[in-house]
Formats: structure tokens, C-alpha cells, sequence
């Protein structure tokens, strides 16, 4: 198959999730209809100010967290691949009288699809593994970006990936660095495990030197890549509740990094 094939196929997976995502409780949309935001403090702590700012949310879903930046006074794009999730993006975006815009579209083809450039690109948990080549992505990323713009990932750690969690217990399977992309068909989703749904998804793993190097190589200046113990998600096996999340219990590798660069 060609790479587009994989991604039409992803995109199929995306817009079967989206239904039973609306009703989940990983979700919550009815408590974020009524005003809970969907941002964690990561996110929230690296971008404190973006009242008035125009800013471009890649993968978005099906809009919470790029509604959620509205709220708090940003001027928001949201981008994803699957029509369902967008078109329930819009939906959202009436209902709560927000003026978001939400596109269709790979995100690998961002630039051409939007018609100004950002004062903050963002992007979060669970976005890397779909791209089959980071070069691409972060050269979008600075044609997206006003000079002096910011760009913002917090993201689950590649090692989080080498992990097959269709295995008990979870079985390392996958290489840090492989170049093979990765298939696997999975029942539920992670926001919901027990729904009767079977994915199939097209996957591929990415190294930290790659997505620093990426962005470095765009021309954009890393001003931190920080990794942490904790996730804001009870998305993986045996993990326990901390003050600053979930966590292993014994913290043999990092579940979460985050990385901020600006445009010269």
C-alpha cells in the first residue's frame, strides 16, 4: 500500500472513535458544555497568555481542547483528518457560540489548507505516531508560524511506544527508533475499552533525536524539551494516582514530554 492508503485507513478508525468518545467519561463533554476545560496543567503552564493570540491546534479531534483555548481568549484553528470529528467540532464550536475554525484535512498538508499564519501552533497527546515522517510536519509547522511565533508539544514518550499493550501483561515489541511502520487492530478505544468497535491503524515510531532534529532542521529554536513521570491519562496498564497524575509505579522511563520552540 501507499502511504495515503494508511491514512485513509486511520481516518476511518478516527471517525468510528468519535461517537463512542462524545458519550465517554475520559470525554466529558456535558461538564465541558458547562464550562470545565479539557487542558491540562502542562499545556496550561507553557502557554499562561493567549488572549488575543490566533492559534492553530493540529489533530484536534473533535475540537474540545482548541474550544477550550477559546475560552480562555485565543483565536482558534483546529485541524484534523477524520470529518466526523471536525464536523462535530463544529457543532460544538455553535452550540457554546465560539468563533473556532475547523478544517478537514491531513495535517501534513496544514499549510496549504489555512490562509494566515499563527501566533501559537499546539499539538498533544497521541499525535506523533501517525506521521509516517517528522521532516514534513515540522517544515509545516514554520510556514504556519508568524515570525516569533510559538510552537507547543506535550506528547506520551516514544518509549510509551515500544510497548504492545494488546499483550498481558504488555509485552516490548516495538523498536525506539524503527523505521518499519507498525499495524495493529484493536478492540474499544482508549477513552472507552469496551465498545464494540474494531480499529485498524497504521502507525510509526519516532525517537526524541527525531522530533528535536525535525524542528531544529524547520528552522525553529528549541527553548526546552522537558520529559516527566506523570500523565494526566489512566490510559496505560498499572499505573497509580499521584499528586501529578498517573505514574508508574516504579518510574523506569518517562510517559510524557514537552517541547517548546519559537520562529526566529
Amino acid at each position: 500500500m501507499e502511504v495515503n492508503d494508511y491514512f485513509e485507513i486511520n481516518k476511518e478508525t478516527w471517525n468510528q472513535k468519535v461517537k463512542p468518545h462524545l458519550t465517554s467519561d475520559f470525554y466529558a463533554v456535558e461538564a465541558f458544555k458547562n464550562g470545565k476545560s479539557s487542558l491540562n496543567s502542562y499545556e496550561l503552564n507553557a502557554l499562561p497568555d493567549v488572549e488575543g493570540k490566533s492559534l492553530l491546534h493540529l489533530q484536534c479531534h473533535f475540537g474540545q481542547d482548541t474550544l477550550s483555548w477559546s475560552r480562555r481568549g485565543a483565536i482558534c484553528t483546529g485541524i484534523d483528518i477524520s470529518d466526523v470529528a471536525i464536523e462535530t467540532a463544529k457543532k460544538l464550536n455553535a452550540e457554546l457560540n465560539f468563533d473556532a475554525q475547523f478544517i478537514c484535512g491531513n495535517v501534513l498538508d496544514t499549510a496549504e489548507l489555512v490562509t494566515q499564519t499563527y501566533d501559537i501552533v499546539f499539538t498533544s497527546y497521541g499525535v506523533l505516531g501517525w506521521l509516517p515522517d517528522l521532516k514534513p510536519w515540522a517544515k509545516m509547522i514554520t510556514n504556519c508560524l508568524e515570525p516569533g511565533g510559538v510552537f507547543y508539544i506535550v506528547e506520551f514518550h516514544p518509549i510509551v511506544w515500544m510497548w504492545d499493550y494488546r499483550e498481558n501483561p504488555p509485552e516490548m515489541r516495538y523498536g525506539y527508533m524503527q523505521d518499519e511502520l507498525i499495524y495493529e487492530e484493536n478492540t474499544g478505544t482508549y477513552a472507552e475499552k469496551d465498545v464494540a468497535i474494531t480499529t485498524k491503524e497504521y502507525t510509526w515510531n519516532h525517537g526524541l533525536g527525531a522530533v528535536v532534529s525535525a524542528l531544529a532542521e524547520a528552522g525553529l529554536r528549541i527553548e526546552y524539551l522537558k520529559e516527566h513521570d506523570a500523565s494526566p491519562y489512566n490510559i496505560l496498564p498499572d499505573l497509580q494516582e499521584t499528586q501529578a497524575g498517573y505514574e508508574l509505579q516504579n518510574k523506569l522511563y518517562p510517559l510524557l514530554f514537552e517541547l517548546k520552540a519559537t520562529k526566529p
